[in-house]
């Protein structure tokens, strides 16, 4: 099994909690090797990663990709995010030629069971395989050209066929696509694979990219708002809820932000604490806007309209007043 993260110092710590959780959950898989594509790591922190790899006798390897901007032929404008979520756009090159499927996590995942079915899962004529977000503003996917009835993918977890990647050239199609777009989009790397690769991407079951806010969504709402997202059946849905394989920190309400109510930081601070990130202290934040986003959260179980009134009336203005937090 072939891991790949990238983050620079500022993800460090949580790369380093979904990286013990890996770990920790994946031990009965007999080869597991973890490759972290670096934008500047501190040697401390490749020291520590590299300390919990050892810590379960694995192999982690740091790629070092330098400065992000150099490998684009254009400007590149990412609203905010960190230029490190393009870096997964370049696996095909960065990786050696021997490593031939790759599962690609977000550094803020948690892995909370094996990954083995996942990790063996038939991609078929497929280029990837990922899950699908059906809560992404129509006009995203408008501006890169899916119709309604089409699915948009997450790409916080990408199970991907690098040798089919590489032999159909897909960085030049992903890298031309978003020059295309003036090297500006919502979500550079994600709207890039989504715009590119439509009709290449396999649904994966929710439990493998819980995304820990659909917790409150109704599954009928989900498919009211993507009805493609019908194929994942309900008792799929609801079984992802309950016994989530990889947890997914979307949304603002994030556990290492102090104040927040998060349903499932538990299980970031338990892995946090077996790190040498342990006793971090939370981010300073405003409680009040915690406690109201969670106050959002049990208002879009009790009645779904209330959320879609608010993501209408103010999802795009608090999604940019927060891009570079």
């Amino acid at each position: 099994m072939n891991i790949v993260y990238a983050s620079n110092d500022k993800f460090a710590r949580h790369l380093a909690v979904s990286l013990y959780s890996l770990l920790d959950r994946n031990q009965k898989i007999e080869t597991l090797d973890v490759w972290v594509l670096s934008m500047g790591l501190s040697r401390e922190s490749k020291d520590r990663l590299c300390g919990i790899a050892q810590e379960f006798d694995r192999e982690l390897s740091v790629i070092e990709l330098g400065n992000l901007k150099e490998r684009f032929s254009h400007e590149v404008d990412t609203g905010g995010f960190d230029l490190s979520i393009m870096a997964r756009l370049f696996l095909g090159d960065v990786l050696p030629e021997h490593v031939e499927r790759v599962l690609y996590l977000d550094c803020d995942t948690v892995i909370l069971s094996s990954l083995e079915k996942l990790w063996k899962a038939d991609l078929g004529p497929f280029l990837l395989g990922a899950v699908m977000e059906p809560t992404i503003y129509p006009c995203i996917k408008e501006e890169i050209g899916l119709r309604p009835e089409e699915p948009y993918f997450n790409s916080g977890v990408l199970l991907i066929d690098l040798n089919r990647w590489r032999e159909e050239n897909v960085q030049k199609k992903l890298l031309d696509f978003y020059r295309s777009k003036g090297g500006k989009l919502f979500a550079g790397d994600q709207d890039t694979i989504n715009g590119s690769l439509k009709g290449r991407i396999r649904p994966l079951s929710p439990r493998y990219n819980y995304f820990t806010n659909y917790r409150y969504f109704h599954y009928r709402h989900l498919v009211r708002l993507s009805p493609v997202y019908a194929l994942i059946t309900e008792n799929g849905f609801r079984e992802a809820g309950r016994h989530p394989a990889i947890l997914h920190f979307m949304g603002d309400e994030r556990p290492w932000k102090e104040g927040n109510l998060n349903h499932y930081r538990r299980a970031y601070d338990k892995y946090l604490a077996k790190t040498p990130w342990a006793g971090t202290p939370k981010e300073k934040g405003n409680r009040f806007y915690m406690a109201a986003y969670h106050l959002m959260n049990y208002g879009t179980y009790l009645c779904p309209p209330f959320r879609d009134f608010i993501s209408r009336r103010f999802g795009m203005k608090l999604v940019n007043s927060r891009k570079g937090s």
